[in-house]
């Protein structure tokens, strides 16, 4: 007779919905990183084409970095406490249907449940036993598509979205000013561009997505953005100089 497997030695897969936040969190750091590399490569490549000194380059890249990312994390945390608040309010009223008729509820549990294709008796079994173990999170799940034990971070996301642009806006920073004089502009459009294939890349994986038009769309993208700020500030130069 064939022995039972141990739990042990096969651990619970991760829950669909935890694996599904971090992907979203993986994504969103990596258009952050996305983010930071153009921005802050078309403020350093418009400042090198209006001047070959680097304090002026200096000081605009790194403006451009801080900027971006406060801009970017206080962005993300007035979104996600938006969000956060919502959710909240939903499951505040949730919880007040549930003491006021928990009946009701119960009959709208197993037909969203039958909706999905379960029979009636089936439906009404499952709405129960989740109901026994945890009506809230029942309820929440299926009727509001909410985790009450997974709620969104304000806080977190806004340092995820800062960190990640700050990382991203370095490479050019470091790029446009490593290279001698006349290197720096070819360097760091090769650098960006080299990069903004890479996150395109790795933004299509994490969604499922083909990964040619994905890096196409970024590489043109940010050869457009480095293109027209470098002729801007070519420009600017001229008439100001």
């Amino acid at each position: 007779m064939v022995a039972p497997v141990s739990n042990a030695s096969h651990p619970a897969e991760p829950h669909e919905g935890s694996v599904s936040a971090k992907l979203n969190w993986l994504r969103a750091g990596v258009l952050g990183a996305n983010d930071g590399i153009v921005s802050t490569a078309g403020i350093v490549v418009g400042v090198a084409a209006a001047t070959v000194q680097r304090a002026p380059i200096l000081t605009a890249g790194s403006a451009g970095l801080v900027a971006g990312a406060v801009s970017m994390a206080l962005g993300e945390y007035v979104s996600v406490s938006t969000q956060r608040d919502t959710e909240k309010a939903l499951l505040r009223k949730e919880r007040q249907e549930l003491r006021d008729d928990p009946a009701a509820e119960l009959d709208e549990l197993a037909a969203l449940y039958e909706a999905k294709g379960l029979t009636a008796a089936t439906a009404r079994t499952v709405a129960e036993e989740l109901t026994d173990h945890n009506p809230l999170l029942a309820h929440a799940e299926v009727e509001l598509g909410i985790n009450p034990e997974e709620l969104t971070n304000p806080w977190q996301a806004a340092m995820s979205s800062a960190l990640s642009f700050a990382v991203g806006a370095l490479l050019p920073l470091i790029a446009i000013l490593a290279p001698p004089t006349e290197w720096r502009v070819p360097v760091t459009v090769v650098a960006v561009l080299a990069a903004l294939v890479m996150t395109g890349a790795v933004s299509a994986r994490l969604g499922g997505a083909p990964q040619g038009g994905a890096v196409a769309r970024n590489v043109v993208g940010g050869g457009l953005a480095l293109g027209i700020t470098y002729v801007i500030g070519h420009l600017v130069g001229a008439a100001i100089g």
